[in-house]
């Protein structure tokens, strides 16, 4: 009877055994015919959906940033490119006989099964292999309790059987770590090296690499910026794994045991790090759709017209809506993995970044707020009407994102002022870092205002190649980019336009006018009467080249008399100045509005032989792969004459070594041959200075946010004295480099008849040359 018994039991177990065995078997069968749960097809595991942030990397190798959606920061790095000892502390910690199994460790398993499912040991271990936790970051969703999270297991086990078919052991490492998430919008392995320790994975000690493997256990609790210790714990422990699978010694182990944890912690904000107003004005650039009139405001005529020739001539210009991948689809910039090669020297944009905020802390702002401490409506001209302010404070309220939200959630405008002018919690600017006060958001809008802000680029004359490129003081509260964004009128910086065209036109540098105030006429017989800051020689004859030198007003008008504002305009587009201009007498004193980026161009001409270099911001483009997929090259034009340009670079020079350039060498102490001019518009609302070497092109503006926010005395709110320190502090911080490879020593090459034109010019060439100071007759011709 009992042999009868046992004979029962062990049918009923072999037959609950081969049941067992084949429902796991349907079951498996299931999952992977999609009956069950979610199987990828097999071209999506060739292919894992995956999203890579592009990144923006600087001429001298260093990454300036990234573009990602919002939580998505990941960008991609290669294998080779890990250092091994990561990738051994992730395989002794994770998965010890990952170059053994194929996707799944039964031993592992069973190991896990018995200790925490049986005999419920936290400490057993888990099962998961790498290529099953891969393949939960690639295809399980979050699960929402223990019981679905049980079911996604065997789908796991088959998606990491299958991945295991596909890729290599190396290629899953890699995509596990491109995919992990490690906090502070650190997504993959090249992220969270820089934002933990400032490096890259190749460059990872072993100790930062057991770190960052440690948090893959669990980063929100092993977090090594708000818990240091626990984190060095299971760094430690990490070692320990390391220590055992015998990829250290014991020794090592325990020496690298007792270190601290030294973090080099950087958040990934695209606001933060080196050159945001130059990464901004790159996205923008390269995400631009094909211009279309029907969304362009009647005022928006010429940006229509300026993006609508960008997007024919420069590559740059809407790149991710140009070019297609292989599959058919246009680029993505935010998750396509690009690599963007710029032209930016990181060490030059840290000069240039520094030279603004040395300037503008220590010196330019403190005398703007001194010289409003009594203004009434500071920090507006007192030219203004108390009823002008309010209306440009207005304006400014319109303008703000509060404004707009509580206009769209229908708030009445009564309610929507009265919000504005209490007074809350905020957090507001200032040079010696943010500030946290109680104001009204009025007031905010005041405060920021009484800011004076700047714009600065240096570029290579030779090649186009942009340097350093600064768009204002601070990117986190200022955000306006007035490099490319924004435009102002150029004073006399645009006086070396005006005198190259007298030189083409077969003026010499050494032709005499008298010195005296004129009166001129328009075409539409309206007089105009230019007023000059200086006194200085009034009834003498004086030459061009004087004029020029000391930004002579009544110098400059007299020669615009003798040429055609019509011909001048033309040039000025030659130059590389993109806006509607009114070819009236008086534009020979800066009225247009151009931007810095446009100046800089322009001014190459002066450096270039004659030659302007349009500004290239990217040498080439690749894919994640290292794959060059666009390569991008300065367009060159000819403006000037060989002739007419040596002669210009010679008056340019002397504005810089005795004229309203010379604080470049007295204050700043810089001997290196260049030539360049200050400009300074009506009231002072803006102040520039262009200046070049042979080798680099840089211009600087400096104002308010509005035209009536400016320096009431000319001796403070001139060019020379808000643009051109940045440039010389700038220039001083560039010399100082050496490995840059700049030379106060490199000189213009200047033909030896050019070296002083006012020696070699003849009598018939002087006889060719009109003598009437009024010159009204040839005002149009």
């Amino acid at each position: 009877m009992a042999s009868k018994i046992t004979k029962g039991i062990i049918i009923s177990f072999w037959v609950l055994f081969v049941a067992a065995v084949g429902t796991v078997f349907l079951v498996f069968t299931a999952i992977v015919n999609g009956s069950i749960g979610y199987v990828p097809p097999v071209e999506q595991l060739e292919n894992p959906i995956d999203k890579y942030a592009s990144q923006v990397i600087s001429a001298d190798g260093k990454t300036l940033g990234s573009y990602a959606h919002s939580k998505d920061n990941r960008i991609y790095v290669n294998y080779r490119d890990l250092s091994p000892d990561l990738v051994k502390a992730l395989i002794a910690t994770e998965d010890v006989r990952f170059t053994e199994h194929s996707g799944i460790d039964a031993q592992g398993l069973f190991r896990a099964v018995v200790k925490r499912g049986i005999l419920m040991q936290k400490s057993g271990g888990g099962g998961s292999t790498i290529t099953q936790q891969l393949a939960k970051q690639l295809f399980s969703p979050n699960a929402d309790n223990l019981m679905e999270r049980l079911f996604q297991k065997p789908i796991e086990w088959v998606i990491a059987v299958q991945l295991e078919r596909y890729y290599t052991k190396e290629e899953i490492i890699n995509m596990y770590l491109n995919k992990f998430d490690f906090l502070y919008n650190a997504v993959g392995i090249q992220s969270a090296a820089r934002v933990y320790f400032g490096t890259t994975p190749k460059n990872l000690k072993i100790e930062e690499a057991a770190t960052l493997v440690g948090m893959c256990k669990n980063p929100s609790y092993f977090n090594p910026k708000r818990q240091n210790e626990r984190t060095r714990g299971r760094r430690n422990t990490v070692l320990e794994q390391m220590q055992k699978a015998g990829y250290i010694t014991r020794a090592e182990c325990d020496s690298l045991k007792a270190l601290p944890l030294v973090l080099h912690f950087t958040r990934m904000d695209h606001k933060d790090g080196p050159a945001p107003y130059f990464r901004e004005y790159l996205r923008i650039l390269m995400t631009r759709p094909k211009p279309d009139r029907s969304t362009y405001r009647g005022w928006q005529k010429q940006q229509f017209y300026e993006d609508s020739l960008a997007w024919e001539t420069n590559p740059l210009y809407g790149w991710c809506n140009k070019n297609k991948k292989a599959d058919g689809e246009y680029y993505n910039l935010y998750t396509d993995g690009l690599k963007i090669y710029t032209t930016i020297d990181s060490r030059m944009q840290q000069y240039a970044e520094e030279a603004v905020r040395e300037h503008f802390s220590k010196d330019l702002q403190p005398s703007f707020f001194q010289a409003n401490r009594k203004k009434k409506q500071a920090p507006f001209s007192i030219d203004l009407r108390p009823g002008e302010v309010d209306t440009i404070m207005m304006r400014a309220m319109h303008q703000t994102d509060r404004y707009r939200a509580m206009k769209k959630a229908g708030e009445k405008e009564d309610e929507i002022r009265k919000v504005f002018n209490t007074p809350v919690d905020m957090r507001v600017f200032s040079w010696n870092g943010p500030v946290d006060t109680i104001m009204s958001p009025m007031d905010s809008i005041r405060y920021h205002k009484s800011f004076l802000r700047t714009g600065f680029m240096s570029m290579d004359p030779r090649n186009g190649y942009v340097k350093a490129y600064v768009g204002g003081i601070d990117y986190n509260d200022f955000q306006y980019d007035m490099v490319n964004g924004g435009r102002r009128q150029i004073g006399s910086t645009i006086k070396p336009f005006l005198y190259s065209l007298a030189m083409i036109e077969g003026f010499s540098p050494c032709d005499e006018m008298m010195h005296v105030q004129n009166t001129y006429f328009d075409e539409n017989g309206i007089p105009w009467t230019p007023r000059n800051a200086s006194a200085k020689r009034v009834g003498e004859r004086v030459s061009i080249q004087w004029g020029l030198q000391n930004s002579d007003n009544w110098v400059t008008a007299w020669l615009m008399s003798q040429m055609s504002p019509y011909t001048f305009v033309r040039l000025l587009h030659s130059f590389g100045l993109k806006n509607q201009m009114d070819p009236v007498i008086s534009i020979c004193l800066g009225t247009p509005d151009v931007s810095v980026g446009e100046m800089v161009s322009g001014y190459t001409v002066f450096a270039n032989k004659g030659i302007r270099a349009e500004p290239i911001y990217v040498t080439h483009i690749e894919d994640p792969y290292g794959n060059t997929i666009a390569s991008f090259n300065s367009q060159m034009s000819e403006v000037l004459t060989e002739d007419a340009s040596y002669k210009m670079l010679h008056m340019l020079k002397n504005v810089i070594d005795g004229g309203t350039g010379s604080r470049v060498r007295f204050r700043y102490g810089i001997k290196a041959p260049m030539g360049g001019k200050t400009g300074t518009t009506q009231n002072n609302s803006d102040g520039w200075f262009m200046a070049f070497t042979p080798s680099l092109v840089s211009g600087c503006w400096v104002g308010g946010e509005e035209r009536s926010i400016h320096f009431d005395r000319l001796s403070e709110g001139q060019g020379a004295s808000m643009a051109l320190p940045i440039y010389g502090l700038f220039m001083q911080k560039v010399y100082a480099d050496k490995t840059l490879g700049y030379s106060e020593e490199e000189d213009f090459d200047i033909p030896e008849q050019y070296a002083n034109p006012c020696k070699t010019i003849t009598e018939e060439e002087r006889k060719h040359i009109p003598a009437d100071p009024g010159g009204i007759d040839k005002m149009f011709e």
